[in-house]
């Protein structure tokens, strides 16, 4: 405590100086203020500096956190690829296991030691991932093996229920068959291993049968174990483990943020306290030298008309007037300390009312503030309970949910957590947290509308307690970011795909101005050739790099800087650090300054020994490919031929058919004509011979030769038709023909197969229609279009009708369209109806290549095209449309 000064002492009083001690005083007072000043100023930035180094290691945490994340996405993403796809995918799981560990790495060394344990936890995680994709490695493997060995149990399996003598056992077991292929087909391990059970429960006689049954059976149990097996790793090691795994990130990435919000704190109220500082010793300083300067220039007359000026300026109101001379030990200090008593007095007095006023309308204006930003807020602003209830809300909340006032608001909504939030669960974290805590900030989560539509909230709110510490009601503001979520969701993925490009494109880099000095280098080309990139600005190629072909690397530089353009990419070896050639591919363009001179020459070089070796591999593949594509061709066109005789032979057996006819009918009249000539020359011969029996020999021989010559005539068109056909099929050069007659003579060589299927044959063709083209091709392609209406559109012997039609299709086209009114075809069927092989009647005897050689010969022979329209129960029609004269390019082919 100050001891209280009694009434009659008198204040201490500084001793009187003179001008000049005053001055050499207030010069070492100035100084020291200066010197006060720039200890403080010193500290103050070694402070910040330490402050901002460790908001830069936190943010450089807070990237290695993010690289961990994105690594971690990668082999989760390449795991997922691995299990559904694990022909291709292996190298990658490694590369990014093997990646991420690098990165935990590097980020270990980046930490705290209390935040080192998170790394190791995640390492572990890492380990016991990579051990989860070995084990479905494994099981692929395995599963791999099975089904190689699975077609040969299939084909004795088949070939059992083939030779089964028991009709209903074998159509179970096709049946269960089917079924156990569907589920394969729909990966559905389980339906195929209740399949194969049921299947290895039917009681079975025939011991080769049961044998047969027993191995598929066993197969395909085999194969839905080591499914199932998969999947349970898939989900129990990769899946909990990977979410482990970015846990540990998140935890990661929080205590980084939390450390820096700190350090922020930190850094802010360390500026804030030097600005102060500055201010206050500042105007210390600058007071402090007035003040010197007024007592050696103005010690008597000025004093005391500065202190009348103050006395009369706190008179009129200025409180704050400064009054000079308070310690000075005389009069005029006297004068001086009661004015300043006086001063300092009503200086109080006005602040205390001042602070009052202030603050009650400081107090009405934060309420008013508080309504108005309550209704006119853009953010949703709300009250609740605990237990989910909407105590209150503003306009703007009830706009973002779909109603028009915040009371509908309010009445429309019973338990938020049910009626709100898309993920109820998040309200239970939600909770959570205030409980913890007290408050949230930029809580995210997902709200359903009135009118069902999603969006994504962001929730900053407070907890507020009763007297008793129990939580009453929630309060808080809510920001609309759905816009903001779809813009990070499109930049992360950009970011990704940049990320990505950049990451698989290594080079050397470097860049040298007008006088081949470097002036840019990148690590890269640092690493290759051993320096360092500082080392080598300003220095030439010749002093840093001349065991590496310097004079051949400056000769290209001086072309450039001749020819004023870029060369072009070109080839170069050079040897690097170790000694290594390693092949190059090189180019070299100018930058360009203003005036349009040379300004610095940039340097791009691609390590090619790689794609060397890749191309010299792909050349061995493709040869192997080419044989193997020739081999293909060879067997193809084998089929094709097979397939053509096949029809041919199909043709020859329904013309024999119709020939027979005409044939027998005329061997029946000729034998019955010999017998009556026999007895007609028995007669003469015993001389009986009457009028009457040579008349009815007469009509007898005439009818007879009648009909002989009608089917001996028919017999001759058919055969003539027939050896057209063949001529034409077997006739590979371009001829002209009349496009009429020559589908008629196709179609009488196809109506002997109509009355037996029980089909209607319509021709409708269009005279006059001359093609220069080839025939032979042509005829192929309407008979096998008519097999396969006949084999396809007409199952079980259903009647039918085909339609053929032919006419001109502008002046150098011709249009055939071939239809039929049967079954039609599949959407399924329909895309694949001309691929070779592809055939829906495998089982009798199918080839699949009738389609396809229709397609081929249409579209590569004859140089046109071909339109197939088709619908399940619509019958089936193929518009083509031929050029009357075959292109010669096609022909050739």
């Amino acid at each position: 405590m100050t001891a209280e000064t009694p009434p009659n002492s008198l204040p201490p009083r500084s001793f009187s100086l003179s001008i000049g001690q005053l001055t050499f005083g207030s010069f070492m007072l100035v100084l020291a203020v200066i010197i006060i000043t720039s200890t403080a100023s010193v500290i103050a930035i070694r402070h910040i500096d330490s402050t901002f180094a460790e908001l830069q290691r936190l943010q450089s945490v807070g990237d290695l956190a993010e690289d961990i994340d994105r690594r971690m996405n990668e082999l989760r993403l390449a795991a997922r690829d691995f299990v559904t796809d694990p022909g291709n995918q292996s190298l990658q799981v490694g590369d990014a296991a093997s990646a991420l560990g690098e990165v935990l790495k590097k980020t270990r060394l980046e930490l705290a030691p209390e935040q080192q344990d998170m790394i190791d936890g995640v390492t572990e995680r890492l380990a016991t991932y990579r051990s989860g994709i070995e084990r479905i490695s494994a099981l692929i493997n395995r599963r791999a093996e099975m089904i190689v060995a699975l077609p040969p149990l299939r084909e004795k399996f088949d070939a059992a229920i083939a030779e089964a003598s028991d009709a209903q056992i074998a159509l179970s077991l096709s049946q269960t068959q089917s079924r156990i292929a569907s589920a394969l087909l729909a990966h559905n391990p389980s339906a195929a291993e209740q399949a194969a059970q049921s299947m290895r429960a039917m009681t079975i006689e025939d011991p080769k049968l049961r044998a047969a049954v027993n191995a598929y059976a066993e197969a395909i149990i085999g194969i839905s174990i080591r499914e199932r097996q998969i999947s349970d790793i898939d989900k129990e090691v990769l899946g909990a483990e990977g979410r482990l795994i970015q846990r540990v990130t998140e935890l990661l990435r929080d205590v980084s943020e939390r450390r820096g919000r700190i350090l922020s704190r930190d850094f802010a109220r360390t500026l804030a306290e030097a600005k102060w500082q500055s201010i206050v010793l500042g105007t210390a300083g600058v007071l402090i030298g007035l003040f010197a300067s007024l007592l050696v220039v103005r010690r008597t007359v000025r004093p005391l008309a500065a202190i009348a000026s103050s006395i009369r300026a706190v008179a009129g109101g200025e409180k704050s007037a400064s009054i000079p001379a308070t310690d000075v030990d005389n009069e005029i200090g006297d004068i001086a300390r009661a004015a300043e008593v006086f001063r300092q007095t009503l200086v109080d007095a006005d602040t205390a009312r001042e602070a009052a006023v202030r603050a009650l309308a400081e107090q009405r204006l934060a309420e008013e503030s508080y309504r108005k930003l309550f209704e006119s807020s853009v953010d949703g602003i709300y009250v609740t309970t605990p237990g989910g209830a909407l105590l209150n809300a503003n306009p703007a909340l009830a706009r973002m949910m779909g109603y028009a006032t915040p009371q509908d608001l309010i009445n429309g909504i019973g338990d938020i957590a049910e009626g709100v939030y898309v993920h109820p669960e998040a309200r239970t974290e939600y909770g959570r947290l205030m409980q913890r805590d007290g408050m949230v900030r930029e809580y995210e989560y997902q709200v359903r509308t009135r009118t069902g539509s999603v969006l994504w909230l962001s929730d900053s709110a407070s907890a507020v307690h009763n007297e008793a510490g129990i939580i009453v009601r929630y309060e808080g503001t809510v920001r609309d970011i759905t816009d903001q979520k779809r813009a990070e969701d499109a930049i992360a993925e950009g970011r990704r795909l940049l990320q990505m490009v950049i990451d698989t494109v290594p080079a050397v880099i470097n860049v040298k101005d007008r006088q081949l000095r470097y002036v840019l280098m990148n690590r890269y080309m640092a690493g290759i050739f051993g320096v360092e990139p500082g080392d080598a600005i300003g220095r030439t190629t010749a002093e840093l790099m001349s065991r590496y072909g310097a004079e051949k690397t400056d000769e290209h530089d001086k072309r450039v800087l001749a020819a004023g353009k870029e060369l072009g990419f070109y080839e170069e070896e050079y040897k690097d650090a170790s000694g290594n050639m390693r092949q190059w591919l090189v180019n070299k363009l100018p930058i360009l300054d203003a005036a349009g001179e040379i300004e610095t020459i940039v340097t791009v070089a691609l390590d090619i020994a790689e794609r060397k070796r890749v191309e010299l591999e792909m050349r061995k593949a493709k040869d192997a490919a080419e044989g193997a594509l020739r081999n293909l061709r060879e067997t193809q066109n084998s089929l094709i031929e097979a397939e053509k005789l096949a029809a041919l032979g199909r043709l020859v057996a329904g013309v024999a058919h119709e020939v027979n006819n005409p044939v027998g009918i005329s061997l029946t009249v000729a034998s019955a004509l010999e017998r009556k000539t026999s007895n007609f020359a028995a007669e003469v011969a015993r001389g009986e011979l009457r009028r009457s029996s040579l008349n009815d020999f007469l009509g007898t021989s005439r009818d007879a030769s009648s009909q002989l010559v009608a089917n001996l005539n028919r017999a001759a068109e058919l055969i003539q038709s027939f050896k057209q056909v063949a001529a034409d099929r077997n006739y590979s050069d371009q001829r002209s023909f009349e496009l009429g007659d020559l589908t008629e003579q196709v179609v009488m060589s196809l109506r002997p197969g109509l009355r037996k299927h029980n089909l209607t044959l319509n021709v409708e063709c269009q005279p006059n229609l001359i093609m220069n083209s080839y025939p032979g091709p042509y005829g192929q392609v309407l008979t096998n279009l008519f097999l396969n209406s006949v084999a396809h559109a007409f199952p079980d012997g259903k009647p039918g009708t085909v339609d053929i039609q032919v006419r001109e299709s502008g002046k150098d086209n011709v249009e055939i369209i071939f239809s039929d009114n049967g079954c039609g075809m599949s959407l399924d069927v329909r895309r694949r109806a001309f691929d070779p092989f592809f055939t829906t009647r495998r089982d009798q005897g199918g080839t699949g290549l009738g389609l396809h050689i229709v397609y081929s010969i249409v579209t590569t022979r004859l140089g046109g095209r071909l339109d197939l329209d088709s619908e399940p129960g619509g019958g089936t029609r193929i518009q083509i449309i031929l050029p009357r004269t075959a292109p010669l390019e096609q022909a050739a082919e």
